[in-house]
């Protein structure tokens, strides 16, 4: 396993290496809005998410498939690491080490947000006492512990000097937390939760983590997809903003309801629910945050923390002479259902809009290939090129049709909309079933009117063994 994490170091070393030597960082690449990037040792990740996820089902709940040892090349981030009172290090979230030159670049930012240089201080206030933080903290009207302690601190310090990132962050969530907030409405959790993306991604659609985690919220590819999210050539939904929000939220829903503590359900979307409840165990049963700390995985310990630090400095801001940058009028946009295959450049050069825009308020499409005819396609667009839309009818769809959709590119779509998402789950709900003696697979699908293949795709089975005691989701 070490040996493992040896070469998955080295592997990115080189990638870095080679990166820089043709004059882009790969901190850029892995971070930028519009790139969607392959990873290295992606099979390998699977083989580990698999078992991961089969021993979180049997919490009766579904698992964020990161590994304990997959700890981030510190070298790949700028200010990657902080030090905790007891000089132990730790990585910071990928939100908290964002490039903020690239986010200030792009067509979020230059349509969304009218003003970049907001008129702040320029240096972050160093009176503020321990006392006040902690009274700040516990004026915050939160279902939520929001713990005070020097960790704690450091990480709002950390939020606290980097001025550019935290005003786009309070620029930018003009437009993402309403719908945050609807979501966590609807599932009945802490709106705090609301804040974080901003940990997670800085609020950024297309952010990809180092091993393979997307979209705002950053799932990976099986906890997406054991939450309803497509995953394949031509769709990734967990860059489509609202879907995402959405699983995210009962997903953290499900952690809460398996730990009965926040803090310890926003440790487990984290580092995985399996490793939280090894950190349980090693404790002796403890089941606070604070009391299995030194038992969890290195990045993790920096999780919760640098959580409550995002809410403090979203909420608090001002007191430390940070201003958001201005937003725009919003800009109007509704959504078609799509039904025939289309390209945004067709409808880039009927309709006159920007392939920038179209890939920015349509994050999900990685190739920029809506495939109607697969399935019912959803496309978000500015009400006036809705209109023009409208207006072209089928000539948008027949303009060079043939130098899009090839017969073998239309045979390749076809095969993808099957691919990943053939799960049998029509409305995303399903019940629980404990395995008894005697059990199999086929008389368990038998009974709920399902098929045995949907059952291993559900629980993640490798083969039709199940143990006595395994809990089973079944899909409705």
């Amino acid at each position: 396993m070490r040996t493992r994490y040896f070469l998955l170091f080295v592997a990115f070393s080189l990638c870095n290496i080679l990166y820089a030597n043709n004059g882009i960082a790969l901190r850029e690449v892995l971070l930028a809005d519009t790139i969607d990037v392959e990873y290295y040792g992606d099979s390998e990740l699977e083989e580990e998410t698999d078992s991961a996820i089969i021993d979180l089902l049997d919490l009766g709940i579904v698992t964020d498939s990161t590994e304990v040892g997959y700890d981030m090349p510190t070298s790949l981030l700028e200010h990657a690491v902080i030090m905790d009172s007891e000089g132990v290090e730790f990585t910071v979230p990928l939100g908290m080490s964002t490039n903020i030159d690239s986010i200030l670049n792009s067509w979020y930012t230059r349509t969304l947000l009218a003003s970049l240089d907001c008129d702040a201080q320029t240096v972050n206030p160093k009176s503020i006492s321990d006392t006040v933080y902690a009274q700040r903290l516990y004026n915050i009207p939160s279902i939520m512990e929001m713990t005070y302690n020097k960790v704690v601190r450091q990480y709002i310090d950390k939020y606290a000097s980097s001025r550019s990132l935290v005003s786009y962050l309070l620029g930018i969530s003009h437009f993402y937390m309403p719908m945050f907030e609807a979501a966590v409405d609807k599932y009945g959790v802490p709106h705090e939760l609301k804040y974080l993306p901003v940990i997670e991604s800085a609020m950024k659609p297309r952010a990809v983590s180092y091993v393979g985690a997307k979209g705002l919220w950053q799932f990976m590819h099986g906890t997406g997809k054991l939450y309803g999210l497509k995953s394949n050539n031509f769709i990734e939904e967990r860059y489509d903003p609202i879907k995402s929000t959405d699983a995210a939220i009962r997903h953290l829903r499900d952690l809460y309801n398996a730990f009965g503590d926040w803090q310890l359900a926003l440790a487990a979307y984290n580092c995985g629910a399996g490793n939280v409840k090894k950190a349980i165990h090693r404790s002796g049963g403890k089941r606070n945050f604070w009391q299995i700390y030194s038992y969890l995985p290195r990045e993790t310990r920096g999780y919760v923390p640098a959580f409550i630090a995002a809410t403090y400095i979203m909420t608090y801001h001002k007191e430390h002479g940070i201003c958001p940058m201005e937003p725009n009028t919003p800009v109007a946009t509704d959504t078609l259902h799509i039904n025939r295959n289309l390209h945004f450049e067709q409808i880039s050069r009927l309709c006159n809009v920007s392939m920038e825009e179209l890939r920015a308020i349509n994050p999900q499409y990685v190739r920029d290939v809506i495939p109607g005819a697969s399935e019912t396609c959803v496309l978000r667009l500015r009400n006036e090129t809705i209109t023009r839309v409208m207006m072209l009818g089928d000539s948008l769809y027949t303009y060079d049709e043939a130098k899009y959709f090839t017969k073998a590119k239309v045979d390749d779509m076809l095969k993808e909309s099957k691919k990943n998402y053939d799960t049998g789950r029509s409305n995303g709900k399903y019940i629980t079933y404990k395995v008894r003696k005697g059990d199999t697979l086929g008389k368990i699908a038998k009974k709920y009117k399902v098929s045995v293949k949907n059952l291993k795709k559900w629980n993640n089975l490798k083969n039709n063994t199940i143990k006595i005691g395994r809990v089973l989701k079944i899909y409705k």
